[in-house]
């Protein structure tokens, strides 16, 4: 049985905690995947957790999993705390050819490497980021099965009342970022076709930790005062632990050709509504400008929701612990979202 969430969040070991609470249906699946786990890029802002709750989930099922966790770690502090809690490391520019013949075999593998913040300044590096390391993992993994991040923004934007884009929607990238993400699947799908590799291709629409997600965004707006631009006035999110698991269990939902997969919560959000809710809850009068679109990027989580049920997670309990951790001044990874972003220039 999965412990209730907390009331609040005080701090980041409980933060931690949180994210990293696996529920019976993950230590039921993890008990049944070969070791070792390998998880490229999991130095980012989603890859030290997930790495973290597979391991909680497999001592848990008494399953004695190898997770290895591979990155460049340009904080050795995230290091440290993966091999605390039993993940090991290695290191590696990912981006560097010459490193994938020394990473370690495996049938079972997480991609999380990709390049968002700065493609304006700098396109070259997230269409490497995007499309070389791509290539090189689908080709040295090509036997094994292999589940790869993507993101929501390879979809058009939509009707706010259209309940999001499917996995059957075409997709239409806007920018940079969104069509080197694209170029990212089509290489996954290209490699698949050519090995007969078994893929998931998730397609995420915000993630949210205390420390950063378009709530912690909102909050901190709110907090400091700031204006909340009502241009993208809709979104989708979904609590960083929640997302974790669907992203481990897809695992089991690999296919050759390869499958996307919508991963989010099920509501349509409102930025007016939730910036209400939250300065409610903080005390402070929310400054708007700008008048919603009618459009947003969204996704519709129907698929992922008939595979792995709703996200255990409530957006009153996200608002909750949003608003508490902002309050109390808890840390920022500094990367805002950019969510009110209409023209995909990051």
């Amino acid at each position: 049985m999965m412990t209730a969430p907390p009331e609040i969040i005080r701090d980041e070991a409980a933060l931690d905690a949180a994210l990293t609470q696996p529920s019976p249906d993950l230590r039921d699946f993890i008990s049944q995947v070969n070791s070792p786990l390998v998880i490229l890029g999991a130095g980012g802002k989603m890859g030290p957790t997930l790495a973290v709750l597979a391991k909680h989930a497999a001592d848990l099922a008494g399953h004695p999993l190898e997770v290895i966790a591979i990155s460049r770690y340009s904080n050795d502090a995230t290091r440290q705390w993966l091999e605390n809690n039993g993940v090991q490391t290695h290191t590696a520019d990912l981006a560097e050819a010459s490193i994938w013949a020394e990473l370690p075999d495996s049938e079972n593998v997480i991609y999380l490497v990709g390049q968002k913040f700065g493609t304006e300044d700098n396109p070259g590096l997230t269409w490497a980021m995007n499309t070389l390391v791509p290539a090189y993992a689908a080709q040295r993994y090509r036997d094994a099965k292999l589940v790869a991040l993507s993101t929501g923004c390879v979809y058009p934007l939509v009707p706010v009342d259209s309940g999001g884009a499917t996995e059957a929607t075409p997709p239409e990238p806007l920018g940079e970022y969104a069509s080197a993400c694209l170029a990212r699947e089509r290489l996954f799908e290209y490699q698949s076709s050519r090995h007969g590799t078994a893929m998931a291709l998730i397609r995420l629409n915000y993630a949210i930790d205390l420390r950063y997600g378009v709530l912690h965004d909102i909050a901190q707006k709110i907090y400091h005062g700031n204006i909340i631009d009502l241009a993208m006035g809709h979104f989708n999110c979904i609590w960083q632990g929640d997302a974790n698991e669907r992203i481990l269990r897809a695992l089991g939902h690999c296919t050759n050709p390869p499958q996307a997969l919508n991963i989010t919560a099920p509501e349509t959000l409102s930025v007016r509504d939730v910036a209400t809710h939250l300065g409610q809850l903080m005390g402070c009068e929310p400054k708007f400008t700008g008048k919603e679109a009618p459009t947003a990027w969204l996704n519709n989580p129907a698929r992922s929701i008939e595979l792995f049920n709703e996200p255990a997670t409530s957006l009153e309990t996200l608002l909750r612990w949003t608003a508490h951790w902002t309050l109390h001044e808890g840390r920022s990874l500094g990367k805002p979202t950019h969510f009110e972003v209409r023209d995909g220039k990051y």
